[in-house]
């Protein structure tokens, strides 16, 4: 059983959801306190540093990060794309000009959430311009904004000598699971960080039963669980380069809290994929998205094989999900950090802090 949703149809519903205003009850952070003092982060994601739309589509997840990571006591610096650029995985920018443009205006209840740290919680959108990024112009994709920040773009605009020591991508508007890990821009991002030797972490949530509106709930409940997960990860000598955790949550907003974490694996099934109407005999198709049942019905490309699939504890047993991801796409390969790889695994089903 299959459904068709055109991306046409869903662009056109998000887009007339126009602006939303958004006020938190946040308090100004110290970077001299808590259990990320000391902490250089950087954080990107692949919904754009906006935060413009009322489906909070376009990045307020990412403002809730940062919001966590500075109230935690890290030191927070944001280099994220200027447009959304969902689905764009490791795909980068080959050639011209990019541009880190700074975010003067933030929005509504997010401007002093970084006030004590040193580098203020900088936001930078990053787009493929020779000179300031407009409004409409053309945007650099996630793994582009990681890899300018580690080679050079951190040091210019922020003054950080040596690499961040943690990056985070994310909270993205949706979970990335099963066969959209391999297209998501979050994950991409992610996997640029590890391919330079620096720990990161990828962070998506779950929208509410339509799945076109992302609950600033789920945003939240998971910016803090992080925030908690990076300190526990940090206290116990975990960070590691060597591969990069990626971090889903369920949704919360009904008032159903979200069960303790998992250690998974990416599901081998497909919950949402790419489908191809043609138009007539036209050359022309229309682009769709496909959704695969969640309940375990699906046939084919939506038929889950593994027991420990992401999207098994995830969306049917409402769980956090935590699986490792590498840049490593060699068949085959022996894992070569299984030490720090059992570790974390026996952190995750045994330490790791609760929902």
């Amino acid at each position: 059983m299959r459904k068709y949703v055109a991306m046409s149809a869903a662009a056109a519903l998000l887009a007339s959801l126009g602006a939303t205003a958004y006020a938190t009850t946040a308090d100004t952070a110290s970077a001299t306190a808590g259990p990320l003092a000391g902490m250089r982060i950087l954080i990107s994601n692949d919904d754009s540093m906006q935060a413009a739309k009322a489906s909070n589509s376009d990045g307020l997840g990412l403002y809730e990060l940062r919001r966590a990571m500075c109230a935690a006591g890290a030191d927070v610096v944001v280099m994220a794309p200027w447009q959304v650029q969902s689905g764009k995985g490791t795909a980068v920018t080959n050639g011209g000009v990019v541009t880190a443009q700074r975010r003067t205006a933030l929005p509504a209840g997010y401007e002093n959430d970084c006030a004590g740290a040193p580098a203020r919680g900088a936001v930078y959108g990053v787009c493929l311009s020779d000179g300031p990024c407009t409004k409409d112009s053309a945007s650099a994709t996630p793994a582009d904004t990681v890899k300018l920040a580690l080679r050079g773009g951190l040091k210019a605009k922020a003054g950080w000598t040596g690499a961040p020591d943690l990056v985070l991508t994310g909270i993205n508007s949706g979970p990335n699971i099963s066969a959209s890990v391999n297209d998501s821009g979050t994950v991409g991002a992610a996997v640029a960080a590890v391919d330079q030797e620096v720990p990161a972490l990828a962070f998506s949530s779950s929208g509410d039963e339509s799945n076109t509106f992302f609950p600033r709930a789920n945003y939240r409940a998971h910016a803090e669980f992080g925030a908690r997960l990076v300190a526990s990860l940090k206290q116990r000598g975990l960070l590691t380069s060597k591969f990069a955790l990626k971090v889903d949550y369920p949704d919360v907003s009904t008032g159903v809290p979200a069960k303790a974490p998992v250690w998974t694996r990416v599901g081998d099934g497909a919950i949402v994929y790419h489908a191809f109407e043609q138009r007539g005999n036209s050359d022309s198709f229309d682009i769709a998205l496909g959704l695969c049942p969640v309940d375990g019905s699906g046939e084919g490309e939506c038929a889950e094989g593994r027991k420990d699939a992401d999207s098994t504890w995830l969306l049917d047993k409402g769980h956090v999900t935590i699986a490792p991801i590498t840049w490593d796409r060699t068949y085959g390969t022996p894992v070569d950090a299984r030490r720090e790889l059992n570790r974390i695994e026996h952190f995750v089903k045994h330490e790791a802090p609760r929902p």
